[in-house]
């Protein structure tokens, strides 16, 4: 799988949908570092959340810097798999370079999507994690669904951890021969 290398690929969806499980299967398939963004949260952002309260757009965007150039720099040394929930248009495109005009790096994201109901009873068994199960109707309602954006591979959270990285990668084998002419 060297191939797909250098790019970044962000596993995105909101909270509950499992973009850890499957960014690290993507990883250890790559031979790539696998970054979750959750853990580049400052510690106010992570406390904020963990009150129950939405983070504002002015509270993600330098984080969405911080993961942009966590995965330039990955990308850099071979290639990275992140987990964002980059949950609107806008944040995906500072995640794209697209704000900075930086095309360093081309990237590229996997969906996973979910229904409320398997998100919720997921969430609910989950422990020690600062997301709770309270802030999911928040994150449903500030997700654009990236349907139609040219570098996004949607796959279903109810499916396993296979089917989604089996799916993934070869709609990302395809993107890559199209968008830069060279298998993935």
């Amino acid at each position: 799988m060297a191939d797909l290398k250098p790019c970044i690929l962000i596993v995105m969806g909101v909270s509950g949908t499992g973009k850890t499980t499957l960014g690290e299967a993507l990883a250890t398939t790559l031979g790539v570092p696998f970054i979750d963004g959750d853990d580049l949260h400052t510690p106010e952002n992570r406390a904020k959340m963990g009150a129950g309260t939405p983070l504002t757009d002015e509270d993600r965007e330098p984080w969405l810097k911080i993961i942009r150039n966590t995965g330039v720099d990955g990308a850099s040394k071979g290639g990275v798999v992140l987990a964002c929930s980059s949950l609107r248009a806008k944040y995906r495109d500072i995640l794209r370079g697209k704000e900075a005009n930086d095309t360093t790096a081309p990237t590229y994201f996997v969906f996973v999507k979910g229904s409320r109901e398997l998100i919720w009873e997921r969430m609910q068994r989950r422990q020690n994690h600062y997301m709770k199960a309270s802030m999911l109707d928040s994150q449903l309602a500030t997700l654009e669904d990236p349907e139609g954006e040219p570098d996004v591979v949607k796959v279903e959270a109810i499916d396993s951890t296979e089917v989604q990285h089996a799916k993934a990668i070869e709609t990302i084998r395809a993107l890559r021969a199209r968008n830069v002419g060279s298998p993935l």
